[in-house]
């Protein structure tokens, strides 16, 4: 009894380790997208389709004001942006381009039809 359980345990411990194979997937590293377009303050943009140039300094209040940013891609897809655990000072690179066209690295993600990019880092856009 004793040696099926001490088996047990190390084919789990295993498991958790195997890189990308194992239940964890320890150490898997996740590929980085890089997208380039405008930083929209998604509570004036969803009821409104408020955006571009003219809506550039409501689109910094709301992100001031913690309202939920989003980038709109140049073919016309919308991620709802947020910060990655532990990591959230990033994010503020993201509230100083509210209203303007930057490039965000991160990773992207789906659930229930919302697409989303975990913000790793934002710069202007030329």
């Amino acid at each position: 009894m004793r040696a099926s359980l001490f088996v047990s345990a190390l084919v789990f411990a295993a498991l958790l380790v195997i890189p990308g194979g194992g239940l964890y997937g320890g150490g898997q590293a996740w590929a980085e997208d890089a997208m380039v377009g405008e930083i929209l303050d998604l509570a004036c943009y969803i009821p409104k389709n408020a955006k571009g140039p003219q809506h550039k300094r409501c689109a910094q209040t709301c992100a001031e004001h913690g309202m939920p940013l989003g980038l709109l891609t140049d073919d016309g897809s919308v991620y709802l942006l947020y910060p990655r655990h532990g990591k959230e000072s990033v994010f503020d690179a993201v509230k100083k381009l509210a209203g303007s066209r930057a490039s965000i690295k991160g990773k992207t993600s789906e659930r229930s039809g919302i697409k989303g990019l975990e913000v790793h880092e934002a710069v202007a856009a030329d």
